[in-house]
């Protein structure tokens, strides 16, 4: 029997690997085990229980304010440990964490086959998203089974004449988001009254969100005033923020946002929450590639909070602007999205340009090809 190893360390990589996971499962050939490294601890076992599953192995390495330099070195030197004593036939990432990067370094290292999914991003700024763009960069280089996510990854990944099979198979993330946006449907009136009093008594809601480590500092800074000041001019709306766990981010959103009586600072929500909120904004302002790839899919513009963003697919498809860290754009074109109703039934009737939710199938089947 074929062991397939799939490694996940943080939410965004368990929301998209999950279905590969459960799509795995279904062949009976195959002794697939799921890899928690536990970069960030809570929120990825909050994906965990929405989709009933349990890691076969949990590493658990998160500690307070992790560096990346510990950070790394203790997943490559638990995940080599593992694939010793696993043996595995494949090793499977996702996207560009560290969590990705080491583990593929990993089975480099032994010699192991790896199949990267989400390949082929590039924003072609080595420091944004930083490290995440040097991470995927150096992945597809390891990597035999790119499992590329539309077509500009599929060329990206060609210019670079890295070597192994190339697949275009769309995003799993619209794999989970289609799965989770039904579930949400069925139960809509608990979730509606579990943020009544957050969105009763506003005339629409925004649903915010912000993390990027290349964003820590003077990025948040400006971020933060430019939501205070749209708040205080747009006192009907609602402003929605699950804040990050990260205190880089925490202290300075609290700092700056928490005394507004329309701005409603939570904790990270679960994934179906999160869905909820995306369903229920008029748009979202955000600096999460994750994010850029499902509003589209549920009929809603984002307004990209980077100075870079390697899905552009979005922005050429007329889904998402990029309105970089500056207070003075980031105010400037939400009131342009607010007060512009052409502008805004454009965005949210683009079509998808990251799949139709058949993603995890498709991994399947070149996998299983490979394997034969």
């Amino acid at each position: 029997m074929q062991k397939i190893l799939i490694i996940t360390g943080t939410r965004p990589e368990a929301i998209k690997l999950l279905p590969v996971y459960l799509e795995f499962k279904k062949n009976k050939k195959w002794d697939v085990q799921l890899i928690s490294t536990g970069q960030h601890k809570e929120m990825l076992w909050s994906i965990f229980n929405f989709f009933q599953v349990r890691p076969d192995h949990d590493m658990e390495i998160m500690t307070d304010n992790q560096t990346l330099e510990t950070l790394s070195s203790q997943i490559l030197q638990k995940c080599a440990n593992l694939f010793r004593q696993q043996k595995p036939s494949l090793v499977i990432v996702q996207g560009d964490t560290t969590t990705a990067m080491m583990a593929a370094l990993s089975a480099f290292y032994q010699r192991i086959p790896i199949a990267h999914v989400e390949a082929g991003l590039r924003s072609h700024n080595m420091y944004a998203p930083f490290p995440e763009e040097i991470n995927r960069r150096a992945i597809s280089l390891m990597t035999t089974l790119h499992f590329a996510p539309t077509r500009t990854a599929v060329i990206a990944i060609k210019k670079e004449s890295v070597s192994g099979k190339i697949h275009n198979v769309g995003n799993t993330v619209i794999d989970s988001l289609l799965f989770t946006r039904a579930k949400v449907k069925k139960n809509i009136k608990h979730f509606e009254k579990y943020y009544s009093t957050m969105l009763s008594g506003h005339k629409r809601m925004i649903l915010i969100t912000g993390h990027r480590r290349e964003n820590f500092g003077a990025g948040f800074v400006n971020i933060c005033d430019a939501v205070q000041g749209l708040a205080k001019l747009h006192p009907a709306i609602a402003w929605i923020y699950p804040v990050h766990l990260n205190p880089n981010v925490r202290e300075i959103v609290f700092e700056r946002l928490k005394d507004l009586k329309n701005v409603f600072l939570i904790d990270p929500v679960p994934y179906d929450h999160m869905v909820f909120l995306m369903m229920r904004s008029y748009f979202i302002l955000t600096d999460s590639g994750g994010i850029q790839e499902e509003a589209p899919a549920l009929g809603k513009p984002v307004i990209v909070m980077r100075t870079t963003t390697e899905r552009p697919e979005g922005i050429k498809a007329g889904c998402s602007i990029l309105a970089g860290n500056s207070k003075t754009k980031i105010i400037q074109i939400t009131n342009e999205l607010l007060r512009n109703r052409q502008r805004y039934q454009r965005m949210s009737t683009a079509k998808n340009p990251y799949g139709r939710g058949n993603s995890a199938k498709q991994i399947a089947t070149a996998v299983k090809n490979f394997l034969a």
